[in-house]
């Protein structure tokens, strides 16, 4: 499945609110990032820190235009942490990070803009 993320794309279906709350967005702080050689397309594996209850997640996040290595090591990231595991290669990411395509496609983190406790659920 193709999905279109340009600023062009029409409008999703509505849904209720109570389909959005099954969505669980939660904040998490990366605590390590290498570089995913077997992607097709340029990518980073992670370890995302989501706090006591849910614990240390992996996830590959296609971000490396961006972000260098060193600029993610301690960001705080928003993640779905409900998805089901998603085998890319040889790696099982289990949260989706979530960001923006720039102008070009290349993805751009969501920012929290000031620390919050990992684990924390979308407000």
């Amino acid at each position: 499945m193709h999905m279109d993320f340009s600023p062009e794309a029409p409008r999703c279906a509505e849904i209720s609110f109570d389909e959005f709350l099954k969505v669980d967005i939660r904040i998490g702080t990366i605590l390590t990032v290498d570089d995913f050689p077997k992607a097709r397309k340029p990518s980073y594996q992670m370890s995302i820190d989501f706090g006591p209850v849910i614990g240390v997640k992996k996830s590959s996040a296609q971000i490396t235009h961006h972000y260098s290595k060193a600029d993610l090591i301690g960001r705080q990231v928003a993640a779905v942490i409900n998805f089901p595991v998603r085998q890319i290669a040889n790696f099982f990411s289990e949260v989706l990070t979530l960001g923006f395509a720039d102008e070009n496609g290349h993805i751009v983190l969501i920012d929290v803009g000031q620390p919050v406790p990992n684990g924390s659920r979308m407000a």
